[in-house]
C-alpha cells in the first residue's frame, strides 16, 4: 500500500510546502563544503513506523545524503533507543529535517496508540469471538486528508488492521444511506440482495446497524458484515448471539482504550475506532546533530 511513488509524492508537496524557495537559513549560514551527522533518537518508549518516509526525506533533497535504519517499521523501542543515522551534506540534512520528523513522529503516534488498543483487548481473556480468535482492532476512514495510506500503514505496524482503505473498497451502508432507503419506503433486505446482485463476488457487503431490531432484516439481506454502533455491552452481547455466526460481527462507537476491554468481551469479531487515526499524540523523537569539520 505505502509505495515508492506514494511516499515520493506526498515528501515532494511537504517539501515544497516547507522551502518552496530553498532554505534560506541553511544557503545564507551554512557553508556548502560542510558535512553533518545526526542520529535520530528516541525521547521515549513507543512503536516505530514511517522509518522508510524518514529516509527518503533526506535522499529526496539531495541524494548524496546516507541513511543507515538501525530499527524496522514495527520495532519496539526505547527512550534513548538510536534508530537511524543520517549522514552528509549538512544543508540537506538540515532542510530535511522537519519533514522527515513529522511523519516518523506521527506515524509512530498512531503505531504506539494501536498496540496499546490491541493489547488492551487481548488482556481480556473473555474476548475470544465465536470463531474462538482474538479480536480485530481496524482503523476507519478518519484520517488526514492527503495521508490516509500514510496513517493507515502505521496501524498495521502497531498491530491492528485496515477498515476499507475509501469509498471504492467495498459497500458499507450506514445509517444516512438507511435513512434515505427508509425516505424512499424501501426494503432493507431486498436492497441488499439488489446490490448483491450488481456487485462482484469479491466484493463484501457491510451495514451499519443502531438497533438491536434492525439486525434481522440485515441477516435476511445477507450481508457480510453487520456493524453495531454505538450498542451498550449488553446489547453488543446479545447482537453477537443473534447473528450467531452468519455475518462479521464489527463494534464501533465509543470505542476508547478504557472502553476496548469490555467491548471485546462481548464476543465481536471486529472493533474499529477512529481514535486510532485521528486523536493522535505525535511520539517525541529528535534527530541530534553532530557536525562534522568540513
Amino acid at each position: 500500500m505505502l509505495s515508492a511513488t506514494t511516499i515520493d509524492s506526498a515528501l515532494r508537496l511537504a517539501l515544497d510546502e516547507d522551502a518552496p524557495w530553498g532554505d534560506i537559513t541553511g544557503e545564507t549560514f551554512i557553508p556548502a563544503s560542510a558535512s553533518a551527522t545526526a542520529k535520530l533518537s528516541a525521547r521515549e518508549a513507543g512503536i516505530l513506523a514511517g522509518i522508510d518516509v524518514f529516509a527518503r526525506a533526506f535522499t529526496l533533497v539531495d541524494p548524496r545524503v546516507d541513511v543507515d535504519l538501525t530499527s524496522a517499521d514495527g520495532d519496539v523501542f526505547a527512550a534513548g533507543d538510536t534508530l537511524a543515522t543520517v549522514s552528509g551534506p549538512a544543508r540537506a540534512v538540515l532542510q530535511a529535517e522537519r519533514i522527515a520528523l513529522n511523519f516518523c513522529q506521527r506515524m509512530s503516534g498512531i503505531a504506539t496508540q494501536t498496540r496499546a488498543f490491541v493489547d488492551a483487548a487481548s488482556s481480556n481473556t473473555a474476548g475470544a469471538n465465536t470463531a474462538g480468535r482474538g479480536v480485530r482492532i481496524v482503523d476507519t476512514r478518519k484520517t488526514t486528508p492527503g495521508l490516509r495510506v500514510f496513517e493507515k500503514h502505521a496501524v498495521v505496524c502497531g498491530g491492528g488492521h485496515n477498515h476499507r482503505f475509501g469509498l471504492s473498497d467495498a459497500v458499507m451502508v450506514k445509517d444516512n444511506h438507511l435513512a434515505v432507503l427508509a425516505g424512499e419506503n424501501a426494503d432493507v433486505s431486498a436492497a441488499i440482495r439488489s446490490a448483491r446482485a450488481q456487485l462482484s463476488h469479491t466484493t463484501t457487503i457491510e451495514v451499519e446497524v443502531d438497533r438491536l431490531e434492525q439486525i434481522h432484516a440485515v441477516l435476511d439481506g445477507g450481508a457480510d458484515v453487520i456493524m453495531l454502533d454505538n450498542f451498550t455491552l449488553a446489547d453488543l452481547r446479545a447482537g453477537v448471539e443473534l447473528i450467531a455466526g452468519r455475518a462479521i460481527v464489527e463494534a464501533s462507537g465509543n470505542v476508547t482504550f478504557e472502553t476496548v476491554a469490555d467491548i471485546a468481551a462481548t464476543g465481536v469479531d471486529v472493533i474499529s475506532s477512529g481514535a486510532l487515526t485521528h486523536t493522535v499524540r505525535a511520539i517525541d523523537l529528535g534527530l541530534d546533530l553532530v557536525l562534522d569539520a568540513g
